[in-house]
């Protein structure tokens, strides 16, 4: 549900699309790791997945995996 509901739209495709096709295959620490970005600003999350600034630390393998599930970069 959180992340559909993010608050602008390219979010929540995003992060929806990607809860809905690939969550259960991520593994334990991955799963922690998406639970925990899922706390982050959108505007954030955006410029990490769309390439616009690099990830933080501990989110660079999710975010990676994010991006590469979509289709982005």
């Amino acid at each position: 549900m959180r992340s559909w509901r993010r608050g602008i739209r390219e979010m929540d495709l995003i992060l929806g699309g990607f809860a809905d096709a690939g969550l259960a295959g991520l593994s334990a620490d991955l799963l922690e790791a998406f639970d925990r970005l899922l706390s982050e600003a959108d505007h954030d999350l955006y410029r990490w997945i769309a390439g616009g600034a690099a990830a933080p630390a501990g989110y660079e393998a999710i975010v990676a995996r994010i991006r590469a599930d979509r289709g982005i970069g």
